[in-house]
């Protein structure tokens, strides 16, 4: 089995499928599936000190990167759209990551032209809530071009039911929809740094009791109703101090800074950048709390990563994996507003012997469902249907 896999960027910063998709192709690749990358030289600013237009292994993966050459924010490649119309017939599918962007329309025009199945993944784009920004700019693009591309796709990837259930019917989407949860390699965080190593580099932590935000610092994140929900959990408990970690593409992190300065906690609160590697694994020791406020999560990947790491979270319903977090008891979960959330934040302030049991469901949680070495499993069944026309 041969499978393309198409995505506008894949810089670090960017999250979601820039995370997603190497490590799914990495867990093909050892399932003896050929797995090849087909992306762009974006970066977070500027562009990639890569290879143009000739693959770079790397996990045993083909990772191609082509010039983007007009819109950062459309990411148009020319060179992507003649290597897909080249190459796409010598693949068994495709599987495309995002919408909106120029990959996604160029991928789907050349798997139609010759008649190659392929799978979309919205990554949470088709929601509600973002289909409702920039409005008017989506309804002209979507019948331009995204209804045919998803309308002929062999099936929908969603990530969580939730996800499925706020885009599908509500979109009219004829083309199959198919829950497969994405995952991470959950051994990775078995095994985590000393505890206070994180703490060691930040004395303002010291004697702290930690509320840890680690995300992409981005309006849908409800970084509003946490900068409330943290001012009023101050007022009543000084030892508390609030950690933001995560890039900060379009300085909305200023914003945020503003919300806390008027709430009068801006010294109790510290931006510290993206973690990666071993510093975030140690922010994830060292947290007593992690808090996703988010107005709309198709996922969450980092939400994974720190129910993996034995970390009390508290989430609103807005993250589509709420429902499977809420059964196994591996979390808190909240109406989408300052109020609830605040109580919620309290709730595992108050009680460490609730943490340490929701942090050990949430192990237990992480390592049943969002497993790489079980959902590819589940992938790899989902290929196999829809190559031989078998998906119902």
């Amino acid at each position: 089995m041969k499978v393309l896999h198409v995505l506008g960027a894949i810089y670090p910063e960017r999250g979601g499928p820039a995370k997603v998709a190497p490590e799914l192709c990495r867990a093909l690749v050892e399932h003896n599936v050929s797995a090849t990358i087909y992306t762009t030289n974006l970066n977070i600013t500027g562009y990639l000190n890569v290879p143009l237009n000739s693959p770079l292994l790397k996990d045993g993966v083909s990772i191609y990167h082509f010039p983007v050459s007009i819109s950062r924010k459309y990411g148009y490649s020319r060179q992507l759209g003649r290597k897909l119309r080249e190459t796409v017939k010598d693949f068994d599918l495709v599987h495309i990551h995002s919408l909106y962007m120029y990959h996604s329309n160029a991928a789907a025009y050349s798997c139609r032209k010759f008649n190659i199945p392929y799978i979309i993944r919205p990554h949470g784009t088709l929601d509600p809530f973002l289909r409702n920004k920039s409005r008017l700019k989506k309804f002209i693009y979507n019948f331009l071009f995204e209804y045919r591309n998803l309308n002929h796709a062999a099936a929908i990837h969603y990530t969580s039911q939730g996800e499925k259930d706020l885009a599908h019917k509500a979109m009219n989407i004829r083309s199959p929809g198919i829950v497969v949860p994405i995952g991470i390699n959950v051994d990775e965080y078995a095994e985590l740094p000393e505890k206070g190593l994180f703490r060691r580099n930040h004395p303002e932590f010291k004697n702290r009791f930690l509320f840890l935000f680690l995300g992409r610092i981005d309006f849908k994140k409800g970084l509003d109703i946490l900068s409330k929900s943290f001012a009023k959990i101050a007022c009543l408990h000084p030892d508390v101090h609030l950690v933001i970690a995560g890039p900060d593409e379009a300085n909305y992190m200023s914003q945020v800074n503003g919300w806390l300065s008027e709430l009068g906690v801006l010294e109790k609160s510290t931006f510290v950048g993206m973690l990666k590697g071993k510093q975030k694994l140690a922010a994830f020791n060292d947290a007593d709390v992690f808090a996703l406020s988010s107005y709309t999560e198709n996922f969450g990947v980092a939400l994974v990563e720190a129910l993996a790491s034995g970390i009390p979270a508290v989430i609103t319903n807005k993250v589509n994996i709420w429902q499977e977090i809420d059964n196994a008891k591996a979390g808190i979960v909240t109406d989408c507003n300052e109020k609830d959330f605040t109580t919620g934040m309290l709730k595992l302030y108050y009680d460490p012997e609730l943490r340490v049991e929701i942090g050990e469901n949430a192990k237990r949680l992480a390592r049943q469902k969002f497993d790489w070495n079980k959902n590819i499993v589940l992938m790899l069944e989902a290929y196999r249907k829809i190559i031989d026309g078998n998906l119902n």
